[in-house]
């Protein structure tokens, strides 16, 4: 037996007791490590399992099927039958005697003729009684529209009414209980959400594919009259236009309608209308039979840094006024050319772009206050909406 510097007796004869009573520097170890293992077990228990979960508490699904799975059979295939009028060359009309008996009404040596050609596209039902949604240009000048749904039972279908302004058109089937797609809502979208694009591509039918909302609020783009579209780079082809892209909740957020490509394929640009937009234009085709659509009498011009700078103001957020119809809304409520828009109802306007597509929002005869600056003073005017005197031009974009 003897004894330690620091006082402890130590037997060192007998390795037995040395280990029972280990100095206080081992002790103190011995503890660090239990409490270690200990905290790497509540890590493993508790704080992964939490930190593997989204943003609403929920885990991260290794597998979207159980999303998709009810929202697929709401999105059916739509195959349009248009009848081409052509005209071909005649070598008989070159003869004197053919071209006295016939006349030159038919345009010299040409003989018109009379093709068909079917097109392909996609459609969302959003009502059981067989109301569906689908792009314009899909049906566009169609001698006859027929319907697939994913049971591969075909319908014939009718059009109830459409839209060009915003490519937009509603189809009626006559069969009942059909599956419908679950309205979101458009405006909850953020950039990096999850969304997945259904739909009919190159004719194969019942095809998703997945990726982000890319961006929000599209404009400019010569697609449609009224852009505000959601642009994503879930792969969208020929034949998706006017299927159903869906968020991770399995909710339609948007119909999709092109893509910016020069092949003709997908390049991861593609573009879909915000369904609480393609909602209204629905609500307003079942109730009026067409849309019912604000009209305000003005020509807008996009602002540029340039003109803020001009104008006094710190940015170039806004819509300037053009010009104005005379007779119009706008030139009634004390608009005039050179106003800057800036705000309606107290939100503010974004853009050029912004400002026509949520007047295009209000029906006739709905008031709005709009905030201008006009030499370089903020005022604001009451807007009172009236309907468009004629139908717009159309435009021809890339379409899928």
């Amino acid at each position: 037996m003897r004894s330690t510097p620091s006082g402890h007796t130590l037997d060192s004869g007998d390795p037995a007791r040395a280990a029972i009573h280990p100095p206080a520097g081992i002790r103190f170890g011995l503890a660090a490590s239990v409490v270690f293992v200990l905290l790497g077990v509540l890590i493993g228990w508790i704080v992964v399992p939490l930190v593997s979960r989204g943003r609403e508490g929920a885990p991260l699904p290794s597998s979207y099927a159980e999303i998709l799975r009810p929202a697929m059979p709401s999105v059916v295939n739509i195959s349009s039958l248009h009848v081409i009028q052509t005209y071909e060359y005649s070598p008989f009309l070159a003869d004197p005697f053919f071209r006295n008996f016939f006349g030159d009404e038919l345009g010299g040596y040409a003989v018109p003729r009379q093709r068909l050609e079917s097109s392909l596209g996609s459609g969302v039902i959003v009502g059981a009684d067989g109301i569906i949604l689908t792009n314009y240009h899909v049906i566009e000048a169609a001698a006859e529209v027929k319907v697939a749904l994913g049971d591969g039972h075909e319908l014939q279908a009718r059009v109830v009414g459409s839209d060009p302004r915003t490519d937009l058109a509603v189809l009626k089937v006559a069969d009942g209980a059909l599956p419908t797609a679950l309205f979101g809502r458009s405006e909850n979208l953020q950039v990096g959400d999850v969304v997945f694009a259904i739909g009919n591509p190159f004719g194969l039918g019942g095809t998703v594919t997945m990726g982000i909302v890319s961006a929000l609020g599209r404009g400019n783009l010569g697609i449609t009259d009224l852009e505000d579209f959601i642009q994503t780079d879930a792969s969208i082809n020929p034949g998706n236009s006017g299927g159903a892209l869906i968020n991770a909740r399995g909710e339609l957020v948007g119909i999709n309608t092109a893509i910016y490509s020069q092949s003709g394929g997908s390049n991861g640009i593609g573009f879909a209308i915000p369904v609480d937009l393609a909602r209204s234009v629905l609500d307003s085709i079942l109730e009026h039979g067409r849309v019912v659509r604000g009209y305000a009498g003005l020509s807008l011009q996009a602002m540029t840094p340039e003109i803020a700078r001009a104008f006094g103001l710190d940015d170039a957020a806004g819509a300037l006024v053009a010009e104005t119809d005379p007779s119009g809304p706008a030139a009634r409520a004390g608009i005039r050319r050179g106003d800057i828009v800036v705000a309606t109802d107290g939100r503010p306007i974004e853009s050029s772009d912004d400002l026509r597509t949520r007047l295009a929002r209000f029906k006739p005869g709905d008031r709005v206050i709009l905030q201008i600056v006009r030499d370089g003073r903020r005022a604001e005017l009451t807007l009172t909406l009236g309907e468009p005197p004629a139908q717009p031009r159309r435009r021809r974009p890339t379409r899928p």
